[in-house]
């Protein structure tokens, strides 16, 4: 049996960094972490991200190898699987990359059905729990801990939507029309005094 991947003490989240669409309905932005396999890489090692719902992150197993990896399209009855492999390069300390990976931004992998790893959009609001896995050819050498929870936004419904405004009460009207007749009483008596 092959030994178990060393257990890192890195906790992957969501990016702190100001970000538009940092969460959005099937995305979300995390954090890279870089320096963290620094020590346990190899060269030809990949790094992975595991995805699953929260509820089933407990039961996630590692992939013995690269043709164990759980597919995406295989998420709605797996509950988990994996995308982002990456060079174990591009995380270390001294590579310059972008400091965040999108989580579910391919919109492509949903049509085309192909069996290479997908990073699609996510199909629920979740929640959803990653952790990063680093792979060499003898299999999984070290992993991450599991993220919190990570909740998706939801959309709106459009039958929640008022397309009627809401009418202004007597009142306001009223309120309104005076101080717009006292602006201009003003104006007149700046206007008059300075001429």
């Amino acid at each position: 049996l092959p030994a178990p991947p060393a257990r890192l003490p890195y906790v992957p989240h969501v990016s702190p960094m100001a970000l538009l669409g940092k969460v959005t309905a099937t995305t979300f932005a995390l954090e890279k972490p870089l320096c963290v396999f620094d020590g346990h890489a190899d060269a030809s090692d990949a790094v992975w991200l595991a995805v699953a719902f929260a509820n089933a992150s407990a039961t996630f197993r590692n992939p013995r190898s690269r043709a164990d990896v759980p597919r995406y399209k295989q998420l709605p009855t797996a509950l988990s699987y994996m995308t982002l492999e990456t060079a174990a390069a591009a995380y270390s300390c001294s590579a310059p990359s972008p400091p965040v990976l999108r989580v579910g931004g391919d919109t492509a992998c949903r049509d085309q059905g192909r069996q290479d790893p997908c990073n699609g959009p996510l199909p629920s609001p979740g929640p959803y729990r990653v952790k990063f896995l680093l792979m060499g050819c003898g299999g999984p050498k070290a992993e991450t801990r599991w993220s919190e929870p990570i909740l998706l936004r939801t959309a709106v419904s459009p039958g929640t939507i008022d397309p009627v405004p809401t009418r202004r009460g007597s009142a306001v009207v009223v309120i309104a029309s005076i101080l717009a007749s006292l602006g201009a009483v003003l104006a007149t008596a700046v206007l008059g005094a300075l001429g």
